[in-house]
């Protein structure tokens, strides 16, 4: 009777439900917990709340916690009603979602250590098959998504990120402000976005305020598509256009460099291509004044640098009339170079300076896009890859999806929530 009493208790059971058995097997290592609903309290039906009568009763069982250190199950034979409206439907139990193995509070658990190592690793730890413990993660991502409301999201992000080798990638779209993924699309294409624009409704689209981005075609055609003013709203990455001026003075210095060793000269370029790509304003200069030296010498790779630098002086504008003076000087100044590359890179500029000035006058970066694509990419590694897209859509989404995963009525500690 103690016992009984003991795991009404901790199962937190009420009337109707009852513990009326405990089964202990020490050589299964296992403890069974019997349940039944108590005769004479009426039913209804779990659709519409109408009293119903007994259909018949069908057995069921639900992994639980273990107790200690025995693996727990609740069994039970649950009451199933005939609706006049609805049917045969079983009712629901206090202790497990419909149609669910587990307890609420058992898979409460494993989305926790879901949030800390891949689905072998709990799945071993937990004693179950890979499975199942992907069909929680399944239905706490379902879960999650179902009860997301739609938001009005000003700051929005779109970055492409690597599903796997060969240029395969998916598109990955952020609340900049909650730094949450909202959507993982199968592809970069522009067909691929605007269906999922098309599913905001007019005032969130209205919404927007920015939407950081690189210089990707079909990104920018779907968005100026859909999106209400969306040249003053599109604003190109800074980090993406820094890229844009490194690669130019990479491709300046590598150049130079063999022009400096051929016929078997020596080349002052040596082991300098890093030094040329760092940010002078985030470095102490005064660990290599060496290198600094060679930035004033006669050195086609010296006017490619400084080219660069001035580049990232221009994001600290206020004023859109002052950036785009200081942006066409930098131009005028890229065409006068007699530098391929950096000519190459002010005709990039050119076209999409639009975005570039929105992006200096509202100070938005694609920051948070970047940090969370490289937890993406260990997201991806813990897994050891995954077999579909849609596999990695919902990996994404669980752990940076900032959901609700949890069965309703149950807590428990994780970092799943962004």
């Amino acid at each position: 009777m103690r016992d009984r009493e003991l795991y009404q208790q901790i199962l937190g059971l009420s009337s109707p439900w009852k513990v009326s058995d405990i089964r202990l097997s020490l050589v299964n290592r296992q403890v069974v917990i019997v349940v039944i609903h108590e005769p004479g309290i009426p039913l209804t039906c779990p659709s519409c709340g109408d009293p119903c009568g007994v259909y018949d009763h069908r057995k069921r069982s639900w992994r639980h916690l273990d107790t200690c250190q025995l693996q727990t199950v609740i069994e039970a034979d649950v009451p199933r009603i005939n609706c006049s409206i609805h049917g045969v439907q079983q009712i629901a139990v206090s202790w497990a979602e419909v149609g669910g193995r587990f307890t609420a509070l058992f898979e409460a658990m494993v989305i926790a250590w879901l949030g800390e190592a891949p689905i072998k690793a709990v799945a071993e730890l937990v004693g179950l098959s890979w499975d199942q413990v992907d069909g929680i993660q399944q239905r706490a991502i379902e879960r999650g998504l179902a009860r997301r409301k739609p938001a009005v999201v000003a700051n929005l992000g779109i970055d492409e990120t690597a599903y796997q080798k060969s240029h395969e990638y998916v598109s990955v779209i952020t609340d900049r402000d909650r730094r949450v993924v909202l959507e993982v699309l199968e592809d970069r294409k522009k067909e691929t976005v605007l269906a999922w624009l098309d599913t905001l409704s007019a005032s969130q689209r209205q919404a927007i305020h920015t939407v950081s981005m690189d210089m990707w075609e079909a990104f920018i055609n779907a968005f100026l598509e859909r999106i209400p003013d969306a040249n003053r709203k599109i604003c190109f990455d800074r980090f993406h256009i820094a890229s844009y001026f490194g690669k130019a003075v990479d491709d300046v210095r590598i150049d130079e460099h063999k022009a400096l060793r051929a016929n078997g000269g020596t080349s002052i370029l040596t082991h300098t291509k890093h030094q040329w790509l760092r940010n002078s304003e985030r470095t102490d200069n005064r660990s290599r004044t060496w290198f600094m030296a060679l930035t004033r010498a006669s050195l086609k790779t010296a006017r490619a640098w400084a080219i660069k630098e001035q580049a990232g002086k221009l994001w600290n504008f206020t004023s859109r009339s002052w950036a785009e003076k200081g942006w066409r000087q930098l131009l005028s100044w890229m065409d006068r170079s007699q530098l391929a590359p950096v000519k190459k890179v002010a005709a990039t500029i050119k076209v999409h300076l639009w975005g570039i000035l929105n992006a200096v006058v509202t100070s938005s970066t694609n920051a948070i896009g970047e940090s969370l694509n490289a937890r993406i990419q260990k997201i991806k590694a813990m897994a050891c890859g995954f077999r579909n897209r849609e596999r990695f859509r919902r990996a994404i989404l669980f752990h940076l999806g900032g959901l609700d995963l949890m069965p309703a009525g149950t807590s428990y500690p994780t970092h799943t929530k962004a």
